[in-house]
């Protein structure tokens, strides 16, 4: 069965705010939170907590504006010029929908305890590389020297030395409160805020990482650009970026490229446009013209009588398309160029070729009907 649309997941309009999603959802997760006895319902809750955690990523929102579920399916291709987003190999599976529950209601909605201990994916980190256009056609190795978490080498990632049981919840990673009313005695259980729920704590904290597990490290990473890749495309290096907690999968390096423009090409995704200048006798004569394309140098027929912003199609001569073996095509835009400054025997050619009947073409004829 095909999913619902993640606006209406939530019930809100597809230009809805930021506050406002959030406000959807954390009225919906109220509601179908499994521990709500009335309105429970453990498959919507984690539907809406689905839904938020795309649309509340301003990243990810995007890409589902433009591409649906679609673009979350793994091994997802996108759009191949990724104009906005198209990331590929994305999944919803990715998603940390304990974590995101956690920062609204604390505790862990889906049973068992919320804990430190509990590995987690590392975050994902987007890079901006600028490339020449030649770079963006032909594709290059690109170096990376990037800062990111690495495991923690002098705890192996556990945040410190000696654990013991914890004295506040006495190993059960739970506490329970109690609060009198008007009604009756209330009962209240939470997560332990000195083990974080995991029953156990550390006599001597890591020095190196301060508890966390993780510790920033320079990395250098080397990245293989495809050919024809254009600005806004978007690559995503899987595995490479920050290393998870607790065991966790490392996260992910999203690039985007941003390519500039060549003095001469003019580039359309991957058709490729070239204006080509022509004196007025090769315009009206016709001749063979050498051309540069972003391959090669290739020779091109111009017609006799080539009017000015003729174009002309050349068939496999534009960009390669990213990860294909599929080209686009070049497009030849002739511009006749009117010289601004003669010699005395080239006006004396010019007055010659005045005296011809060059005004016997159906445009002059009409032209000259409506002159009075």
């Amino acid at each position: 069965m095909s999913k619902q649309d993640y606006y209406e997941t939530l019930g809100v309009d597809k230009n809805a705010s930021e506050d406002e999603i959030k406000s959807a959802f954390r009225k919906l997760a109220k509601k179908y939170h499994p521990d709500n006895k009335s309105t429970g319902d453990e498959k919507k809750f984690k539907e809406v907590g689905e839904a938020y955690a795309i649309l509340s990523d301003p990243q990810k929102k995007k890409q589902y504006d433009q591409f649906g579920h679609a673009a979350f399916d793994a091994g997802a291709g996108g759009n191949p010029y990724g104009n906005a987003g198209g990331f590929s190999g994305f999944s919803t599976e990715d998603i940390d929908l304990e974590s995101i529950f956690r920062d609204f209601f604390g505790g862990n909605p889906f049973g068992g305890s919320s804990s430190r201990s509990r590995s987690s994916r590392g975050e994902d980190t987007l890079v901006r590389i600028n490339l020449d256009f030649e770079e963006a056609i032909a594709g290059c190795k690109k170096s990376l020297n990037l800062t990111l978490n690495e495991t923690c080498k002098k705890c192996n990632g556990r945040g410190g030395f000696d654990e013991t049981t914890c004295k506040t919840c006495g190993g059960s990673g739970r506490v329970i409160t109690e609060q009198r009313s008007l009604f009756g005695v209330y009962q209240t259980q939470s997560v332990c805020r000195d083990c974080m729920g995991t029953g156990k704590v550390f006599k001597e904290t890591c020095s190196d990482c301060h508890g966390t597990g993780l510790v920033k490290e320079n990395k250098e990473i080397i990245v293989t650009v495809p050919a024809g890749v254009d600005s806004g495309y978007q690559l995503r290096i899987s595995g490479k970026g920050a290393a998870g907690k607790n065991g966790g999968p490392n996260g992910d390096i999203y690039l985007e490229f941003r390519v500039k423009e060549h003095e001469l090409f003019v580039r359309d995704a991957s058709d490729i446009y070239l204006e080509v200048p022509l004196t007025i006798t090769e315009a009206i004569l016709g001749c063979k013209k050498i051309v540069p394309t972003i391959y090669n140098n290739i020779e091109v027929d111009v017609a006799p009588g080539t009017q000015n912003g003729t174009k002309v199609k050349i068939k496999g001569k534009g960009v390669v398309i990213p990860n294909t073996s599929k080209k686009g095509d070049m497009y030849l835009i002739y511009h006749v160029v009117i010289p601004n400054k003669l010699s005395s025997k080239e006006k004396q050619l010019v007055k010659e070729l005045e005296e011809l009947d060059l005004e016997s073409a159906s445009e002059f004829k009409k032209f000259k009907k409506y002159v009075k």
